[in-house]
């Protein structure tokens, strides 16, 4: 095996390994790629406003005439990304898309409180609840979206296959919306904060935010998958201070590793079902599972110091930066990626 960067094309059975790390895989002809067109399922994973780090690689992305979108998962800021990504894509194609996805995080930025209010609001949260604090149940969110989105429209006539997790407060299990039930609540239910936002009913169930079960769903998307790619963008910083003591240190670093978990749990299941189909093809289950390729971006690879920065930070310079890391990730990746590490 020849080693390869984790922008490279690999085989789904790979080892669980630091975000950003390198992978292995074959390697064959580079001729190939550079006239394929490609196309990739994505897996979003959510995190307040790092969220932009990922509009910066769809935005860098959309701008690749070659490269289309299958089915796109998502939890939290992963599913507005994915929703808002569907909807320009059905409002008029690739440039309205990029129009959607810079309105919506520009007039999130607006939206919300100046920084320090909203560090006060998140401490608050520790004391008392949202339904205390916010007795009334404000969310400028759900405003943003009403006026954003046509969500009559995406759901008539989808323009991707969407995958929407949002977490059953009443036994914690994943719940998967697909497109045609996609509303303002199922966006809100998979953001939501029980922290800082009222649970979201849903047909009298009660849900918080998908990234408690699933961020992003990735065997879900595996399993509804048409492409033989799939691109995993994770914003959810995985280094952290060597040893927190203050509170808010503990809280930011157990909040880090909450959202994780998940992901990384779905990693291993899928290195190990690959391993298993390896050993068993015969299934249409196990072929597919031989074929499909996983790419992983790590947004802290780009921006080391992600890690000590808020997820609550919705100053637009901060998110234009992560804007910024992402658009330079996609560029990098896109680039390495023509050098086709290709199962034979």
């Amino acid at each position: 095996m020849k080693h390869l960067t984790h922008h490279d094309f690999v085989r789904v059975g790979f080892q669980h390994q630091e975000p950003g790390a390198d992978f292995t895989g074959p390697v064959v002809s580079l001729s190939r790629r550079r006239i394929r067109k490609r196309k990739l399922s994505l897996a979003l994973q959510g995190g307040g406003s790092f969220g932009t780090f990922t509009w910066g690689f769809l935005d860098r992305l959309l701008e690749e005439e070659n490269v289309s979108f299958d089915a796109v998962s998502g939890a939290s800021a992963g599913a507005i990304n994915a929703v808002v990504l569907a909807s320009g894509l059905a409002a008029g194609g690739r440039l309205q898309a990029k129009d959607h996805l810079h309105r919506f995080w520009h007039r999130a930025s607006e939206a919300a409180p100046a920084t320090n209010a909203a560090v006060a609001a998140n401490a608050a949260a520790r004391v008392l609840s949202p339904y205390q604090f916010n007795p009334f149940n404000l969310n400028p969110l759900r405003t943003i979206l009403w006026d954003q989105i046509d969500f009559d429209a995406l759901r008539a006539k989808p323009s991707l296959r969407l995958l929407i997790a949002a977490t059953r407060v009443s036994d914690g299990k994943l719940r998967i919306f697909r497109e045609r039930e996609i509303s303002p609540d199922v966006i809100l239910a998979s953001a939501c904060l029980p922290l800082i936002h009222h649970a979201v009913s849903i047909d009298g169930e009660a849900y918080w935010d998908g990234g408690y079960s699933a961020n992003p769903p990735l065997l879900p998307l595996v399993t509804a998958s048409r492409a033989s790619e799939v691109l995993i963008v994770q914003i959810m910083p995985t280094a952290g201070a060597e040893m927190p003591t203050m509170s808010s240190e503990i809280v930011k670093r157990a909040e880090q590793i909450t959202f994780n978990t998940s992901l990384i749990r779905e990693m291993e299941a899928l290195t190990a079902m690959t391993k298993l189909a390896s050993e068993n093809s015969g299934s249409r289950m196990a072929r597919k599972l031989q074929r499909i390729r996983v790419h992983h971006v790590a947004a802290e690879k780009e921006f080391p110091s992600l890690g000590a920065a808020s997820a609550l930070n919705l100053d637009w310079d901060f998110m234009l930066t992560l804007r910024d890391a992402g658009r330079t990730a996609a560029e990098r990746w896109l680039s390495e990626a023509t050098g086709v590490h290709e199962a034979r």
